[in-house]
């Protein structure tokens, strides 16, 4: 396997029309989960991808795994629960932006949210050439955090990679406070981390850009710093820094930049590509996700991507990439709708 990742998906319900939750009187159904949405991203574009996790012995469990599988992730190690359920939530069709926003959630108890080091496979947890891991998933319970600890430690011959995108969602944590300290000592022991510099402020405080977080995170090989729609810098051991520009981006929906970008800058660094075609490699799978209704697109044709990521600096920031950019890639992929689970 090129990329193994653990983590929760959800069914989530999606409004048929805008409204309040007490106000809308049907819903679509789809599925949402961070690390997941990575790993379909990675296997349309090539790759060969496992998720392991537990869902509820239950119909939407049956839907998590049958949609995942669908693009081609290697579902095997995917526990069922007879007694916990899958997770669900619903959300309103509204900017998460905006206080009309609204997402109820119903995973309290659930079948993932049991995970723990006696009941996963660990052997296919290091499977792969890269295990992802998130933030999410420690905030899940006590003994979720215990495995991802597990994972993310520091020890002599440690492999695969061990890739980690802090995820910081205050909401899911019991109690807020502790959570940045915990997700902060996690990154600490991966090898590649992603952290975007707003939720860097707003969980650790850290501002003064990809150098203050570089003070903060001094053990990751590889740290990866998200400006927004202004680009991102990397940061290697013995490198310089290098940053790259965002791509200028006609956006259809503002959800699954993150979960996209991760997925092209492992894919490239997999492939071994030097830092500035791996940050536009991101930028790329990031702007097929803005340019389609949900979190996953169809990625660009392999060549194509290579072709655009090897454009010179001034072209590059002439591109702008809109709705159906992605056409020629070789399939669609034929899934149900992906969300990010806020």
């Amino acid at each position: 396997m090129d990329v193994v990742a653990l983590g929760e998906s959800m069914v989530t319900f999606l409004p048929a029309r805008p409204g309040r939750l007490a106000d809308v009187p049907s819903f679509d159904r789809g599925i949402g989960g961070a690390e997941s949405n990575v790993l379909c991203a990675l296997a349309a574009a090539g790759h060969t991808t496992r998720w392991v996790s537990r869902v509820g012995a239950d119909g939407f469990g049956d839907h998590l795994v049958e949609a995942i599988a669908r693009y081609g992730v290697d579902t095997s190690a995917v526990g069922r629960d007879p007694h916990r359920p899958t997770g669900i939530y619903f959300r309103t069709a509204d900017d998460r932006d905006t206080d009309a926003h609204e997402v109820v959630y119903y995973r309290a108890g659930s079948a993932a949210s049991a995970m723990a080091r006696g009941s996963v496979d660990e052997d296919a947890l290091t499977s792969g050439r890269v295990l992802h891991l998130s933030g999410i998933t420690p905030a899940l319970s006590a003994d979720c955090l215990d495995l991802v600890r597990h994972l993310c430690g520091r020890r002599a011959g440690r492999a695969p990679l061990v890739s980690f995108d802090v995820n910081h969602r205050p909401g899911l944590w019991k109690d807020a406070a502790t959570g940045p300290d915990v997700l902060l000592d996690l990154a600490r022991g991966a090898d590649l981390v992603f952290v975007g510099e707003d939720e860097a402020a707003t969980a650790w405080g850290v501002t003064g850009g990809p150098d203050a977080l570089r003070a903060a995170l001094p053990e990751p090989a590889t740290l990866v710093v998200k400006h927004g729609s202004r680009g991102a810098t990397v940061l290697r051991h013995g490198e310089d820094p290098v940053f790259q520009a965002a791509l200028r981006v006609d956006v259809v929906a503002p959800v699954g930049a993150g979960d996209a970008f991760a997925a092209g800058f492992l894919s490239a660094t997999l492939r071994g590509l030097p830092a500035t075609q791996r940050l536009r490699h991101g930028h790329l799978m990031a702007a097929a996700a803005l340019t389609v209704p949900g979190d996953l697109a169809t990625p660009p044709a392999r060549a194509h991507a290579d072709r655009l990521a090897a454009v010179d600096d001034a072209t590059w920031g002439t591109l702008r990439l809109g709705p159906g950019w992605t056409a020629n890639a070789p399939e669609e992929s034929g899934a149900d709708e992906e969300v990010r689970t806020p």
